[in-house]
């Protein structure tokens, strides 16, 4: 349990979690965590056991199902105060919907992790502002979602082509290169979806934090993630922009020949076939590639920008 000398406030924990929703939890995604009167956004960055409800015995686990109990890790976006809970008996929370606020497990916090209190942020003479001045440009990124074959690289593409014409400091993430490298370890699960959204969210806040203007073509079916990705970003850096392509149109397009395998049952977790695709709901950009070619949606993307 938290004692009496632990920190004041912490923002990582060993908890016990017991999930009631029907949906599975998923390490790596956005809940909400209340405890006592405090809520912050947290996240189960990994599951160290699940427990058998029958044997007790501690197994291996990648999620938990409704009803089932497993030993977590959490963290928590802004630190949580110990300073007023009585030791051990307030230590209980809530995780829930960030958007529904519906309950989603219960669960109660064991001890803090130490590594929790051994990391501070190390300040750095050279900032965004400075390697921004030096590029002569304010670093963004440049959002990219759509089904597969939707067109997002292609339009991507393009965009960074015009934006390198004018001088523009840029890189593009795009889905299928950064899975040949460092997120090649990871399949097509919702779980592993979640986790290569959050590694590719993390190194393009890096590349604006370099003053860089990137560009990220993803798939990125979740809202949850997206939003994830946005809250890294200042509240003018992250641009959305969501490619609507019909998905009997990128069937027909089907360049990589993925939606045959999908509909053959060759490829399982396919987004728009067996994995939902949830559209943004206010995306900063809407193109609709009925409506537009590529080269006309990168000029209206620029008029944008």
């Amino acid at each position: 349990m938290v004692t009496d000398n632990s920190p004041e406030s912490a923002n990582q924990f060993e908890a016990d979690l017991m999930w009631i929703s029907k949906q599975p939890l998923i390490p790596g995604r956005q809940y909400r965590i209340k405890l006592a009167s405090q809520q912050t956004t947290a996240i189960v960055t990994a599951i160290k056991y699940r427990m058998d409800s029958d044997t007790a015995a501690r197994l291996a686990a990648r999620t938990l199902h409704a009803n089932e109990t497993g030993r977590v890790y959490l963290y928590t976006d802004e630190p949580l105060l110990f300073e007023d809970l009585d030791n051990g008996n307030n230590l209980n929370f809530l995780l829930t919907d960030w958007q529904t606020d519906e309950i989603l497990g219960t669960g109660t916090i064991d001890f803090v992790l130490r590594r929790a209190t051994n990391l501070k942020w190390q300040a750095l003479t050279i900032d965004k502002t400075f390697r921004s001045v030096q590029k002569k440009q304010t670093p963004k990124c440049i959002w990219f979602t759509g089904l597969s074959g939707s067109g997002k690289s292609t339009i991507a593409n393009l965009l960074e082509k015009q934006l390198y014409q004018n001088n523009r400091h840029t890189y593009l993430l795009d889905g299928d290169n950064i899975r040949h490298g460092l997120c090649r370890d990871l399949g097509f699960t919702d779980a592993d979806r979640v986790e290569n959204i959050r590694r590719v969210s993390e190194v393009a806040r890096l590349m604006v934090d370099a003053g860089l203007i990137v560009l990220v073509s993803f798939i990125s079916p979740f809202r949850s993630e997206r939003r994830m990705a946005r809250e890294l970003f200042a509240v003018d850096e992250f641009i959305e922009i969501f490619i609507d392509t019909r998905l009997e149109e990128c069937e027909r397009r089907d360049v990589k020949g993925l939606y045959a395998k999908a509909r053959s049952g060759a490829l399982k977790n396919f987004t728009g076939i067996d994995s939902p695709y949830e559209p943004p709901e206010s995306p900063e950009i809407h193109i609709q590639t009925a409506l537009l070619s590529p080269q006309a949606a990168v000029a209206d993307i620029l008029k944008r920008l």
